[in-house]
């Protein structure tokens, strides 16, 4: 089946303490978008990658694709003022998919064990999210007041959300709300089930400076 990925990339470095937005930031000597695309470069060569930036951010990323001699074939587009209008916007240059991914442009770790999952359940089920079991206790409230759950009933969730190209592409014309937490939570109020398959651990969100030393040791592994 025909593939595309939607990459996210729409970040900055507030939470990072840096002016140089999170994707841009170097590990192991490139930037962590670079390692993202090439992920899922490596996974199917014939993947139809599309780059979702600030419109503002587009001329500096094709600087620092030329500086790194970076030249895996990707679409770029413009992002919108939110994560749901930027997805929206990858959404119009995927029209030839059969099904597309969307995924994190900083989380350049996810396994292709776990990318093979998550396409392999979205074929066949039409959707499908890479989620871990919680494996720490959880408690629900405020920091004043609250009480323990059953972790047993809680997964962690994780990108590359997959879905049937004509599932995600009707379920995006629905206006937002701000219960649309992420691609599934869309899908969802349109009505349609989702499913889950198991993710990787080391498929860290890169968002604070630790994550970068993490994402070093777990690069260097790859290399």
């Amino acid at each position: 089946m025909r593939r595309s990925c939607i990459i996210v990339a729409g970040g900055n470095g507030s939470r990072m303490g840096t002016e140089l937005p999170k994707q841009f930031l170097r590990v192991r000597g490139i930037p962590v978008l670079m390692h993202t695309i090439r992920n899922f470069h490596d996974f199917d060569p014939s993947i139809q990658l599309i780059v979702l930036l600030p419109a503002d951010e587009i001329d500096n990323w094709k600087e620092l694709c030329h500086q790194h001699h970076f030249n895996l074939p990707h679409l770029l587009t413009a992002g919108g003022d939110t994560r749901f209008q930027s997805v929206k916007n990858g959404l119009s240059m995927a029209d030839d998919s059969d099904l597309i991914a969307i995924h994190d442009g900083v989380r350049p770790l996810v396994s292709h064990e776990t990318l093979k999952r998550c396409f392999k359940c979205a074929e066949i089920m039409g959707t499908a999210i890479p989620v871990l079991p919680a494996n720490e206790s959880v408690r629900e409230g405020t920091m004043n007041t609250s009480v323990p759950v059953d972790r047993s009933r809680y997964f962690l969730v994780q990108t590359p959300q997959v879905f049937k190209a004509s599932l995600i592409q009707e379920s995006y014309k629905q206006p937002w709300i701000p219960e649309f937490t992420d691609d599934a939570s869309v899908v969802e109020q349109a009505g349609i089930a989702v499913h889950l398959v198991m993710g990787n651990r080391e498929n860290i969100k890169i968002t604070f400076p630790e994550d970068l030393r993490i994402a070093e040791i777990f690069l260097g592994f790859r290399e």
